[in-house]
């Protein structure tokens, strides 16, 4: 069983993936793989610098993620070439790590955890789909206060993705991420449980 884990930008849903590995369930996380895809000297690293420039760079060579993410937030052209440039590398991780967990442990659940989950059409291959929510005003609040942005380039980044609401539509499990910790914990360990019996 492979399970699509996602949200919106913060939802909390790192959080969410946190204590599913806490659990114990194997986790293949897209964010993690695509900063493993952008290293320097890779093939995704090269592409974005023949793409984007060297001004998208550390002193260290790595990628300046806030500088690429100020660039393509505000220009979907170079949003989009960014995911064709990460995604297909990522895709391709993703699968490889998915196929060790289940060949190690048929029966234990793969949790993959995808920002981008529903627009990439990736939810339509999981067995179920869990979205971690919170509503648009906790949303802007938390990516204020993390991102130490203005209101006007949180609800920018905000506008950027697909609306909370609308994945809601897609979930099998929706995880409400409004309340406390243990309010989410809670939820997470209900759903592992569920999800480790029908598997």
């Amino acid at each position: 069983m492979v399970v699509g884990l996602t949200g919106g930008i913060a939802t909390g849903k790192s959080t969410v993936s946190n204590m599913f590995r806490q659990l114990g369930a194997p986790i293949v996380d897209a964010d993690r793989i695509a900063r493993w895809a952008v290293e320097p000297d890779r093939p995704a690293w090269l592409d974005l610098v023949a793409y984007f420039g060297e001004e998208i760079l550390l002193p260290d060579r790595t990628v300046n993620r806030v500088k690429l993410g100020e660039i393509v937030f505000s220009d979907a052209l170079k949003r989009d070439k960014l995911n064709r440039i990460v995604h297909p590398r990522v895709r391709e991780e993703s699968e490889k790590q998915i196929r060790q967990y289940l060949e190690a442990d048929p029966k234990r659940p793969v949790i993959q955890d995808v920002p981008l989950l529903i627009e990439t059409g990736l939810h339509s291959k999981m067995d179920k789909v869990i979205v971690v929510y919170a509503d648009e005003p906790t949303q802007l609040r938390r990516l204020m206060e993390r991102n130490d942005l203005s209101e006007k380039e949180a609800m920018q980044r905000i506008r950027a993705q697909m609306p909370i609401e609308a994945k809601r539509v897609y979930a099998d499990y929706i995880i409400d991420n409004r309340g406390s910790i243990e309010e989410t914990r809670e939820q997470v360990i209900q759903i592992w449980e569920e999800l480790k019996k029908n598997a």
